[in-house]
């Protein structure tokens, strides 16, 4: 069986040669959006843009040409990623797997990057300061029996990188100095040895890592002099949406160890949305059936899900992630997505819908019906449960509620709704929000735990409030003003940090649009907080990157997606406004593409 697919303006031409005949053939597959056949062939089902297509019998040796255009007449298929993804046939009953119409992921020969400013040291994020004397010195590893270091020389060993600590190493004093601040180090490196000064474990460990960083990029010889260091933001984070692709435990291990590397320090772990709730709960032990989509299952094969995909996390797999992370000063923020996003659990729980509503609310998904009602008790009694449960999972002080892209008119057609909006005075769909994250927040504070929501949470007549830290997504705007009104805030405004965005405009890279394309150098041009308001420095707390899978097939394919650009986020995190310098950005990719390398991470 042979199957390929090419860009054509704004139409998909699709060619299917069998080596038998099939009759009655139908066409499932996934692209990015709602797709219709062009050529007049029926759409038998869809959901979202997974859609299935009656073709007419195909014979044997002799090419079917037809051709699928996007729902809306405003999309194009941009580059490989628009092209259909999990594509198979439905003959009579069985299932033709399709080959994948080329290469999933970043093909590197798309990207071209231009020449960058090579910086003294050769290190990510680049210090606060560096003295340098001139000099360089010979190390090939440090000896030492600080457990800090320790932790270092483990997460090299198993990045691939070290040996870090070795009997025959250079000595390093490690002296704690009170005077510094959380995470702040001092490194002296002279002929005459190695100092390293901090005033917690976290500053040591980072300390740590710029020293055995600068040994792999230096290929040895250490430049000599003085660096001073600290971060500028407390939240240095990435998120990870491991709901439309599962990714196993191991790949989000060697995430958490790539971004220690990078000092970063707050893991958002995305692990529910519309397409699954993979974590595993006894409170809710039928979540299981939202663990797999594709044939017979609650979704079909949206988002290159093929005929079947998936998998679960359970609680000692949540236990590992967790620990690990927390060997590597990193906090794992869990999301369970209230009350939209919630397509499979709408169709596990129908009683987290009013019966009486007509749901012709779509979301920007092209899913309908994906938003538990807040008037129904069911609702209540599924979001209660889980923040109960993955509170006790979670240790980190945070959990995030969600609360973004709600359809609009959602609920509009709800008698029990209407009902709840007229006894608490609300107007708008969006007051209805408000009110439900309000709630949902004040219940996960009473567990002992901080809230956090996308920006739509801090929307409407009554928001969410209880202190609640707010992720602002579609730009710095919501964010500004959420950190006007008093709200911490991080920001991830898609336009910079979300590393799901194509990297150029060639059609034959990989990844989506609709923010904007982001290259490496537009991870840096922006700052999180206006020069004019340096007030509200105390209120954004800190960036995140973002990284959505929709259109990950492999785990593998991600990697080039986040890799170089995670180092613009890295830097963003932790450098003042004075260092973040795109050029220099530049001149560290070939180092950090070699150490990406080192550490078997495929890099665009």
């Amino acid at each position: 069986m042979q199957f390929n697919a090419r860009i054509d303006g704004k139409k998909i031409r699709c060619t299917l040669l069998s080596d038998r005949n099939l009759s009655n053939p139908v066409f499932c597959y996934s692209v990015m959006a709602p797709s219709v056949s062009s050529d007049g062939y029926i759409r038998i089902k869809n959901v979202g843009g997974y859609s299935e297509i009656q073709l007419p019998e195909i014979e044997a040796g002799q090419e079917f040409d037809f051709t699928i255009i996007y729902e809306n007449p405003d999309f194009a298929p941009a580059n490989r990623a628009w092209l259909p993804l999990g594509s198979y046939l439905r003959c009579d009953g069985d299932i033709v797997p399709l080959p994948s119409v080329k290469p999933a992921g970043v093909q590197t020969d798309a990207i071209a990057y231009r020449q960058g400013k090579i910086p003294e040291l050769l290190i990510c994020p680049q210090p606060t300061s560096f003295t340098a004397n001139g000099e360089t010195i010979s190390v090939r590893g440090i000896k030492s029996n600080s457990s800090e270091l320790s932790r270092v020389n483990s997460l090299f060993d198993r990045a691939g990188l070290g040996p870090f600590l070795v009997d025959n190493g250079a000595v390093i004093e490690c002296i704690i100095d009170k005077a510094l601040s959380h995470e702040a180090y001092r490194l002296s490196i002279s002929g005459d040895g190695i100092t390293l000064a901090y005033s917690d474990g976290q500053g040591a460990f980072y300390g740590g890592i710029t020293l055995a960083t600068l040994i792999v990029t230096h290929k040895g010889y250490l430049p000599c002099g003085l660096i001073e260091d600290e971060p500028r933001f407390e939240w240095r984070g990435q998120h990870f949406d491991c709901a439309r692709h599962f990714y196993k435990v191991d790949t989000i291990l060697r995430l958490l160890d790539t971004m220690a590397l990078l000092k970063m320090n707050r893991f958002h772990w995305h692990f529910a949305d519309d397409e699954a709730f993979r974590l595993e709960l006894e409170s809710l032990p039928e979540l299981s059936r939202t663990h797999f989509r594709g044939e017979g299952e609650l979704v079909p094969g949206v988002f290159g899900g093929g005929a079947r995909s998936g998998g679960s996390y359970s609680k000692s797999d949540a236990k590992l992630i967790v620990e690990h992370a927390k060997s590597l000063g990193i906090e794992v923020m869990p999301e369970i997505e209230v009350p939209a996003h919630a397509l499979a659990l709408c169709k596990l729980y129908p009683e987290t819908r009013d019966r009486k509503e007509n749901g012709a609310e779509i979301s920007v998904q092209g899913y309908k019906q994906n938003a538990m009602n807040p008037a129904m008790p069911e609702s209540w009694r599924i979001w209660e449960a889980m923040v109960n449960e993955v509170s006790e999972i979670f240790p980190f002080e945070v959990l995030h509620l969600g609360g973004d892209e709600l359809p609009p008119d959602t609920w509009s057609g709800s008698p029990a709704a209407s009902d709840l909006m007229r006894a608490e005075a609300l107007e708008t769909t969006q007051d209805l929000q408000g009110w439900t994250m309000n709630r949902l927040a004040k219940f996960t504070a009473s567990k002992g735990k901080t809230p956090a929501g996308w920006e739509e949470s801090a929307l409407g007549s009554t928001s969410i409030a209880n202190d609640a830290v707010i992720f602002s997504w579609t730009g710095q705007g919501p964010g500004l003003k959420a950190a006007r009104d008093g709200h911490r805030v991080v920001m991830m405004p898609g336009q910079k940090t979300y590393l799901d965005m194509a990297q150029t405009d060639d059609q034959n890279d990989w990844g989506a649009n609709w923010a904007a394309i982001i290259s490496l150098e537009e991870t840096l041009n922006w700052d999180p907080v206006p020069e004019d308001e340096p007030e509200l420095e105390d209120k954004i707390i800190g960036i995140e990157g973002a990284f959505w899978s929709e259109f990950t097939t492999k785990d593998q394919e991600m990697e080039p997606m986040l890799a170089p650009r995670i180092l613009g986020i890295a830097t963003m995190g932790w450098q003042n406004r004075s260092k973040t310098d795109s050029d220099i950005l530049l001149g560290l990719r070939p180092a950090y593409s070699e150490l990406f390398r080192l550490m078997n991470w495929a890099v665009s």
